[in-house]
């Protein structure tokens, strides 16, 4: 039957580069390397791209009020914060002095400082937390609509995981990045800023002293970066190996179950799970690194502050209030310093998934209609194929010069070896994909000149692998047209046969569906998406292994619902059941890409060709025949 049918199903159990092998607990180098997302160490390891931030301030565009009263929400906050350390110092210095009174207005101030700075920083956190939601109301409404845009091709070539991760992590990641590790960095090199100015204007040459430790902490900083971004790079692809390797195993629960495979995933899990934790532990090294040496810079400075700055209290230079100031202020000049190791991930996650963002959203749909595209109004149903090249990878051709006319209500039955074209040509037909070259001609219109949307309208699709949506039945059958009344609903369940089944649910056709229809047999399922695609009453019909995985029950109620829906419209049918491909009007022989025989069902086995080889080594052989000739073929068989 395989040479009637689609092709196996792949997975790990191939081998090849991508296989993955145990060798003891440890795994080799390019275990799952196609679960790592492809981003190399630069662009994961950045921790600021200006180009990710050009393209993220459009969205904050037409909420500039909310944005204004973040940053100023932020700089008062700052400022308040900051200014009370000079406040202390004031204080400080009236006391020494005897100055009472100065000590109440110096206490009033900072109370009046603390509530300013409650008020601000309420407001800065309220009006990021509003923003930062918005935009990624907005971010992951435009990459949902730009999704549905994209041609097949880019679906082919990106995983459904990774696909996932940029509507969801990464749209999430950059949305965290303006609710709180943008804005707090912000604030933290203001009051940088802030603390600078204090410390400069209160005493210079006590501010260079601070200040001397500054350069051992940028040369210490420069050398943690390039082993933290390499630390967190693998901290990435580790987990992300660990996520593919657990939903391939929860998908695939049953084909391991059945192969007696637990043991043996467990150990390879194992060892992909211990590689991630030996990554997150390494990584923890190296943030732990750091902070030590920020301490240390930050006890230094104090001491020579405290050093220098005792002695000119004691020569009477300076006063306690302004020592305070600076004992007080250093906390505060090194604080952007452990925001800056801290948010350190974040801003890395941040801008590769912004990077990535980026890339989807730039990526231009394949199919789109042309400028002067027309819409396929009412039509006979006539398609050709009209010298048509096809392939998915340059210089690997798939379909080479198809020559076809389907005459309208003509059912064509395709027919062929696995990997011969078969699907290829009902996704050009449909426009799933262009052709290389030639053309496709529906009642002599090339289809590239026509509004994909009229011609969906008019093509209706039944895939082998029905795909049921979450919802009700009647939802599902309705998808395609909405406005479709009950009636028509029903009929439509029944001129396939799937009213009786559907009455006996449990709420008919309100019961709701699980994921992807897995309270239904896999029958009762086609017999939906059967119903699906008649009630959009299309003038040409695509049945591509439509009935490959019903029992043969079923196949009796779907061949006798095809023999009313298949008059007068136009059908496509890849066919491997030898009851669908006998009731065609024509079967189409395709082989390596080119149509070899063309004819009925006992036109082709008396021509003795690949149809009739195909035949009897599925059918007959099967059957115990031992026919020598395709007339003999066929006259056992109508026998």
């Amino acid at each position: 039957m395989a040479y009637w049918g689609a092709g196996g199903a792949g997975g790990w159990s191939g081998g090849g580069p991508m296989h993955t092998w145990r060798q003891g607990q440890q795994l080799r180098p390019n275990t799952l390397r196609r679960s790592i997302d492809g981003w190399d160490d630069e662009e994961l390891g950045s921790v600021y791209s200006h180009r990710v931030m050009r393209r993220l301030i459009p969205y904050l565009a037409p909420y500039k009020k909310r944005a204004v009263v973040a940053v100023i929400g932020m700089l008062i906050f700052s400022a308040t914060s900051i200014y009370s350390i000079e406040v202390i110092g004031q204080l400080v210095d009236a006391a020494t002095a005897g100055r009472s009174g100065a000590i109440s207005r110096h206490a009033l101030t900072l109370l009046a400082l603390a509530l300013t700075g409650g008020v601000a920083y309420y407001a800065q956190l309220a009006s990021t937390g509003w923003l930062g939601h918005r935009v990624l109301y907005t971010l992951r409404n435009q990459m949902f609509q730009h999704l549905q845009k994209l041609s097949l091709r880019f679906y082919d070539n990106n995983e459904v995981g990774r696909i996932m991760s940029r509507i969801t992590s990464d749209v999430t990641t950059l949305q965290e990045l303006l609710t709180s590790g943008l804005l707090t960095i912000m604030a933290d090199f203001a009051g940088l800023g802030f603390v600078t100015l204090i410390l400069l204007r209160r005493d210079v040459s006590l501010a260079v002293v601070t200040f001397a430790v500054v350069p051992f902490m940028v040369l210490a900083l420069a050398l943690w970066q390039s082993y933290a971004r390499r630390s967190f790079i693998r901290v990435r692809q580790a987990i992300a190996i660990v996520n593919a390797n657990l939903q391939e195993n929860v998908s695939g629960v049953r084909v391991i179950q059945s192969l007696s495979r637990e043991g043996e995933n467990v150990r390879r899990f194992d060892a992909v799970n211990r590689a991630n934790l030996d990554a997150n532990v390494d990584a923890g090294r190296v943030t732990a690194a750091i902070m030590p040496m920020v301490e240390i810079s930050v006890a230094v400075a104090t001491a020579l502050v405290i050093i220098f700055g005792g002695m000119r209290v004691l020569d009477g230079a300076m006063t306690m209030g302004t020592l305070v100031v600076f004992a007080l202020s250093i906390q505060r000049f090194f604080d952007p310093v452990r925001d800056l190791v801290l948010q350190y991930t974040q801003l890395q996650r941040a801008m590769a998934g912004g990077e990535r963002i980026i890339e989807v959203l730039d990526t231009v749909p394949e199919i789109q209609d042309a400028k002067d595209a027309v819409d396929l109004e009412d039509v006979n149903g006539e398609v050709v194929f009209d010298h048509v090249d096809f392939h998915y990878v340059e210089d690997v051709p798939v379909l080479k010069d198809i020559n076809l006319r389907v005459a309208p209500g003509e059912t064509v039955a395709l027919v062929g070896p696995t990997g011969a074209g078969k699907t290829s040509i009902t996704s050009l037909a449909v426009r799933f994909y262009d052709v290389t070259e030639g053309s496709i001609l529906i009642d002599g219109i090339d289809i590239r000149k026509v509004r994909r949307s009229t011609l969906m309208r008019r093509v209706g699709v039944v895939l082998q692998d029905a795909f049921l949506f979450s919802g009700t039945v009647r939802e599902n059958i309705k998808y395609g047209r909405q406005e479709a009344t009950d009636e028509e609903m029903i009929e439509a369940a029944r001129a396939v046969g799937a009213h009786g089944f559907i009455s006996r649910l449990a709420e008919g056709y309100d019961t709701v569906l699980h994921e992807r229809g897995s309270n239904l047999s896999v029958g009762q399922r086609q017999l939906i998406s059967f119903a699906r695609a008649i009630l959009a009453n299309p003038r040409i019909l695509i049945l591509d292994e439509a009935t490959a995985n019903v029992d043969t029950q079923t196949e009796k109620v779907i061949q006798q619902a095809l023999e009313r829906l298949l008059q007068n419209r136009t059908s496509f049918v890849i066919a491997h059941r030898l009851s669908t491909i006998r009731s065609a009007d024509r079967v189409v022989v395709v082989d390596s890409g080119e149509i070899v025989e063309m004819g009925t069902h006992d036109e082709l086995l008396a021509n003795g060709g690949l149809y009739a080889r195909l035949y009897r080594m599925t059918y007959e052989e099967r059957n115990g025949h031992k026919a020598v000739g395709a007339p003999e073929a066929a006259s056992a068989h109508r026998t």
